[in-house]
């Protein structure tokens, strides 16, 4: 049974430009992935109950690092960069794709990616070419329907559904929401995801004590 974890006490701890500088003491990690306006770091806001933990900002794009949050020793919340919009040169976006490829690939604490899309605006090209990369590679999924404030409880409820159709053959791997950060909606379902990926590991190590 997987445990609870104290989102409330996350605490940031270092910006890593590159993977050989994320934490060395990592066992479990989950990354939030998205557009660079989808409204990541609103949303570890809301997750963790504090206004300022993760930098939000106007312009779009600011997110440059590998930006870890520390919530029990070992276990992590990373903000990565954006991608798709960004107001940022060619050869910038292109550095931090590749970081971002090169930590998805091949970093082994991580358990599970959070990706917000804008309910307004599902889909996008480098939404689509994200959510197949994560299939392919296996990695599980949970998708946040952002901004769902934006919208009357019929017509954000008919979105989500819309989207789930979309994604039925991967509903094993990939999962779907509704979330807003203003209104907090969402915020215990996710957690809820969120301790059973970052607590999988623990939770067993104490069924296999139990067993023996």
């Amino acid at each position: 049974m997987p445990i609870s974890i104290p989102y409330r006490q996350a605490v940031y701890t270092i910006s890593a430009p590159k993977l050989e500088l994320c934490p060395t003491d990592s066992v479990a990690e989950v990354a939030f992935i998205g557009r660079s306006n989808a409204g990541k770091s609103s949303a570890i806001n809301a997750l963790t109950d504090q206004n300022k933990l993760a930098r939000t900002s106007k312009t779009p794009g600011r997110t440059q690092l590998l930006n870890y949050f520390t919530l029990v020793p070992g276990r992590y919340l990373v903000d990565v960069p954006g991608f798709g919009y960004a107001k940022v040169s060619a050869s910038q976006k292109q550095q931090w794709q590749k970081q971002l490829v090169r930590y998805l690939e091949e970093r082994e604490p991580l358990k599970g990616l959070v990706m917000l899309m804008d309910i307004r605006h599902p889909f996008m090209d480098s939404d689509t070419m994200m959510i197949q990369w994560c299939i392919k590679a296996g990695i599980p999924l949970r998708i946040l329907l952002t901004k769902a404030d934006k919208l009357a409880y019929g017509a954000s409820k008919s979105a989500l559904l819309q989207v789930r159709k979309q994604l039925t053959e991967q509903a094993a791997q990939v999962s779907v929401q509704l979330f807003s950060s203003l209104n907090r909606q969402g915020v215990d379902e996710l957690k809820a995801c969120l301790d059973g990926w970052l607590g999988e590991d623990e939770a067993e190590a104490g069924e296999a004590a139990a067993a023996e």
